[in-house]
């Protein structure tokens, strides 16, 4: 044991490792979102325990497990692989898996950032980006290997309105009401430059629709539309990788505006809970049962729309991506009450900039080598939904302050999109021609 006492890679039997200033870099709002939700752990009596290698797992399990305050959910992951292979309503599956997923994504968040402790402020910046948004990822690939690409461009457009208006809106309506005699005030560049590439994004989904409006039939437009969709994202993807560059090197400053009022308040370097090779072991752990309950998720959410009488755009589109990010959602909202907008609308634009320059295009690429033909035409109505409402998030945060009814507005532009796809039914198998308007009734409205 002594001769292991100073190596600070071996967490269990030497000194912690400490998160210092520099490394402090490698932190995004994401991570400093989830570790509001989390909760210090007592080791007095797992210390007792003799056996050093038993006292190590029981420190591991401790942490993981019991480090958050979202492990009362946690009981649902195994509850949902009993009630699979036990033959339970398929609801029931349906929620269950829904309910392991929330905190299995917010502990593979508390992961990396362990990790990020040993691999250095860069990787773990680069952990955080990646591992973001790995379940609605997940998700995406299962449906996509059934071939439910309707329910693919629901979740992932779904992400993208919960992110911009739901969190986003309840970030600064509660933080507005909790903070009505100060000034609420952030910095807009940071807005300023998800804005930019939420756009750029919008424009690559709305040229696969519009081209295919262009042509005198649509069947005609079918291959075109696909091919397009592909080199679309190809530069998106591009575009992404240039803007992580643009976050974590030349210039991160502008998303690291909490940073410097963290490191006073806390008055003290945190240090690493778990080891670098627990932390791996445990992050490909957690990877696995959430591809396991996302496979749940694809296979039983037809069964949920039947039973419940929701469409499934219905639940892909609103239900999703509000449950399964809820961890995150919830710590956005709490700095919002902390007069932190920063964190908060990193959390919201960054997690909606992922989701439509990282893995929106990604799922392209992926169904393109899965020989699943999909493209970025998202329809009319789903298209239309997320124009507005990057619209309306870019002028929301175009002068740097905030107040209640900016998030009052937001909230009611989500349920005002919630309520129009309740009410919609269309069968899954039909979803590729939702919202297509006949050329006869196009040229009818122009001729006139």
């Amino acid at each position: 044991m002594a001769s292991h006492q100073h190596e600070p890679w071996l967490l269990e039997n030497g000194n912690p490792k400490v998160l210092t200033r520099e490394m402090r870099h490698g932190r995004t709002a994401h991570s400093k979102s989830s570790n509001s939700l989390r909760k210090k752990s007592d080791r007095t009596l797992v210390s007792k325990v003799p056996c050093a290698t038993i006292r190590n797992i029981l420190f591991n399990l401790q942490e993981v497990i019991l480090g958050t305050k979202l492990s009362i959910l946690i009981p649902a992951i195994p509850a949902a692989i009993v009630a699979e292979y036990c033959g339970f309503g398929r609801p029931w599956v349906f929620v269950l898996s829904l309910l392991g997923l929330t905190p299995l994504a917010e502990r593979v968040s508390f992961i990396t950032e362990q990790v990020a402790f040993y691999t250095g402020p860069t990787v773990g910046g680069l952990l955080n980006a990646t591992c973001g948004n790995v379940t609605e990822l997940i998700i995406a690939i299962f449906a996509l290997s059934s071939n439910k690409i309707a329910v693919v461009k629901y979740s992932l457009l779904g992400s993208i309105l919960s992110n911009l208006l739901l969190v986003l809106g309840t970030s600064l309506l509660c933080g507005g009401i909790a903070n009505l005699r100060v000034e609420q005030k952030y910095d807009r560049r940071q807005g300023d430059v998800n804005s930019l590439m939420l756009l750029l994004a919008l424009l690559c989904y709305l040229l696969p629709m519009l081209f295919k409006y262009s042509a005198a039939s649509a069947a005609l437009t079918v291959d075109p539309s696909l091919h397009l969709s592909r080199a679309s994202s190809i530069v998106m993807l591009i575009a992404y990788v240039v803007y992580i560059i643009f976050q974590l090197w030349t210039h991160r400053q502008l998303f690291e505006a909490e940073d410097e009022d963290e490191d006073d308040s806390n008055g003290s370097d945190e240090q690493a809970v778990i080891g670098l090779w627990s932390g791996i072991a445990w992050l490909i752990g957690m990877t696995v049962f959430i591809a396991l309950l996302s496979e749940y998720v694809v296979d039983t959410i037809e069964d949920a729309s039947d039973s419940w009488g929701l469409s499934v755009s219905f639940l892909s589109i609103i239900l999703l991506p509000i449950v399964g990010n809820a961890a995150e959602h919830a710590g956005a909202v709490i700095f919002a009450f902390k007069n932190k907008l920063d964190i908060s609308l990193g959390v919201a634009l960054g997690s909606a900039t992922q989701i439509a320059m990282f893995v929106v295009p990604l799922c392209v690429i992926v169904a393109w080598t899965m020989g699943v033909k999909m493209d970025l035409n998202f329809n009319i109505l789903e298209t239309g939904s997320v124009a507005l409402a990057i619209i309306v998030t870019s002028f929301t945060l175009q002068d740097g302050t905030s107040h209640y009814l900016k998030g009052l507005v937001l909230l009611l532009c989500y349920i005002v999109i919630g309520a129009c796809f309740f009410v919609q039914r269309t069968p899954l198998n039909q979803a590729d021609a939702t919202n297509v308007i006949p050329k006869a009734a196009i040229n009818a409205v122009l001729s006139a």
